[in-house]
């Protein structure tokens, strides 16, 4: 029962019954749908502050739905883990940076697994190497936030008295495409010497 009440809050979907109405379902879910639009104007505004990095380089548009994506899945696969941790109590104080370090170790190695598949695919695609580069290093960068975000996003919510499990994905998803679409297209404006 309480793993089945986690997923539907990590969903958003909280206690909804299959018969209920659809008003009542509708008023459940949007409370954190407008918390996520909101966040996802945060986002904009980061690729808002690169447009024109991005109209001197149409291939960082084509390729940055993959930075946020990568990062995404892999804050929720962490953040998963640590709200089953909260709630079956086997996360907390005692283990808590022992956890944190192996999130971040295991970020860095599945980032550095990645970069080097994306790197090599951005760079036989555009025939560029720096994209290669651009892309393979902004990823892994993503993947140690989605770890840190992952872990210490439910944890700081439970400290609170917030529901990790309902309100978790929304900051993830927050963190790991901020990050992800500044790191990409802020190492392309560098790398590149593109306007800002």
């Amino acid at each position: 029962e309480e793993a089945e009440e986690d997923l539907r809050a990590l969903a958003g979907v909280g206690d909804e019954e299959i018969s209920d109405s659809v008003l009542t379902i509708a008023r459940s879910r949007l409370t954190w749908l407008v918390v996520n639009l909101g966040t996802a104007v945060l986002a904009s505004i980061i690729i808002a502050l690169f447009e024109d990095t991005i109209e001197a380089m149409v291939a960082l548009a084509v390729l940055m739905p993959i930075v946020a994506s990568m990062g995404g899945n892999a804050g929720t696969q962490t953040m998963t883990v640590a709200v089953r941790g909260i709630a079956t109590q086997e996360l907390g104080a005692r283990n808590m940076l022992r956890v944190l370090r192996r999130e971040v170790l295991v970020g860095f190695l599945n980032g550095l697994a990645l970069a080097i598949l994306i790197g090599l695919t951005a760079w036989a695609w555009f025939q560029s190497p720096g994209l290669g580069v651009v892309i393979a290093g902004s990823i892994i960068i993503n993947m140690l936030f989605a770890g840190l975000s992952g872990l210490l996003i439910p944890i700081a919510l439970d400290k609170v008295n917030v529901d990790p499990a309902i309100a978790s994905s929304v900051f993830v998803t927050t963190v790991t495409d901020v990050v992800g679409f500044f790191a990409f297209l802020g190492i392309a404006a560098l790398w590149f010497g593109l306007p800002f």
